[in-house]
């Protein structure tokens, strides 16, 4: 028969041996709670849903339910459905008219009037994520000025800092590079800054390719912004449940993949993009012809006042897998130099300057890290391209160790 010590003494063991298992059960079931939270708050209720070939979801959710409504900041926001007043230099679509733009869930259906379509996050974004505020981050700082590659982002990029903006307008043909390793990215895009430090403010629109984030390799459309440094109060396309970005198109879906992508020597695919903020304080994102929403003038402070940096360009993240360089690509995958059909660019660049009128911009200046990984090079004047560039790069190589 067993003493009461022994007794005791065996109890503890066992309660050793239960106490983490109980405490794992019970940890995961909080964990998958959280989670489960976070999905209600992120996918809210539609009126139809769409199954895309590419593994997507798309749900087509009332406009007045969007989760944009929920940020704090835009309590009791009114939703504009366009710009309340557009002026008379707005660009007209005089040009040979483009090809319209395709995300792959429209092979599936289109989302009714009156209902914005939304990418749904699944269980498996948010698990994949490193923890849930990495899963409402973009993981990158501010570049108002260029930080050397060895942090892990690295640039190819033309910027203009003299001056008040109040927009710009840009095409982009899009590409779909290789991406090495997870947790890297390859995307090209506008950024609209203002302010130092905590108070930096960003916009910022392009396409990217990111397993980390979509958890494919496809070219997609993203939105982005900040109002504090890219510390806090901010968010990557509509993947919080307060993200602050007011969509108000059925057409476009932030987060969903364009087809098809531009081919080397081939046949090239663009979009134009404009961000402007209009007499009604917001910032206004449109593509094509098409105003996909806006920017409340609510979620910013410096950017209140206009932008004093304007950016355009393509921006890579090393992790240095094995201490070597990556073979991530950026834009096409080729240099700058060589060109149309090969290389990525940037043409028909225009800002609104500090009287809101539109011109071209002027005294634009490069920044890169290392040139023989990724470079950009300003096009000749006198064509139909105004102002434009080419940027890109295949990464590690023999002038990129």
């Amino acid at each position: 028969m067993m003493g009461v010590a022994a007794f005791s003494v065996a109890l503890m063991m066992i309660a050793v041996i239960i106490s983490p298992c109980v405490y794992g059960e019970e940890f995961s079931d909080h964990h998958e709670i959280k989670v489960q939270r976070l999905k209600k708050r992120l996918n809210k209720p539609a009126l139809k849903s769409i199954k895309s070939e590419d593994g997507d979801i798309i749900d087509c959710v009332p406009i007045t339910s969007q989760p944009a409504l929920d940020h704090p900041l835009l309590k009791n926001h009114t939703i504009q459905m366009r710009p309340s007043f557009i002026s008379e230099d707005e660009p007209k679509n005089t040009k040979k008219k483009e090809k319209a733009i395709i995300q792959v869930w429209h092979k599936s259906g289109d989302c009714p009037e009156n209902t914005v379509p939304i990418r749904r996050a699944k269980k498996e974004d948010i698990f994949r994520a490193k923890s849930f505020e990495s899963f409402r981050r973009k993981t990158r700082r501010s570049i108002a000025e260029y930080k050397d590659p060895s942090i892990g982002h690295e640039y190819a990029i033309m910027q203009l800092r003299t001056g008040k903006f109040y927009g710009t307008e840009f095409t982009i043909n899009f590409w779909n590079p290789k991406v090495q390793a997870y947790g890297e990215f390859s995307l090209a895009q506008t950024w609209l800054l203002s302010g130092e430090g905590p108070n930096l403010n960003s916009i910022e629109a392009g396409w990217q390719v990111s397993e980390q984030i979509y958890l494919d390799n496809n070219t997609r459309l993203f939105v982005f912004w900040t109002n504090n440094g890219y510390q806090g109060n901010l968010c990557y396309n509509l993947r919080c449940p307060d993200h602050g970005f007011v969509q108000v198109s059925n057409r476009f879906t932030v987060g969903g993949s364009l087809i098809p992508v531009s081919q080397y020597d081939g046949e090239q695919q663009a979009l134009s993009m404009h961000i402007r903020k209009y007499d009604d304080k917001n910032w206004w994102l449109k593509i094509g012809e098409e105003f996909v929403g806006y920017w409340s003038d609510d979620l910013f402070t410096s950017l209140k006042d206009g932008a004093t940096v304007v950016q355009w360009g393509g921006e890579i993240v090393n992790l240095k897998t094995d201490g070597i360089h990556t073979t991530t690509e950026m834009g096409s995958g080729h240099f700058a130099e060589e060109g149309f059909r090969k290389a990525s660019y940037f043409r028909n660049l225009m800002i609104y300057d500090e009287a809101n009128t539109l011109k071209e911009p002027q005294q634009l200046s490069p920044l890169t890290g290392h040139d023989g990984c990724y470079n950009i090079k300003a096009g000749d004047g006198g064509t139909d391209w105004g102002v434009h560039f080419f940027f890109g790069g295949p990464g590690r190589n023999e002038k990129c160790p």
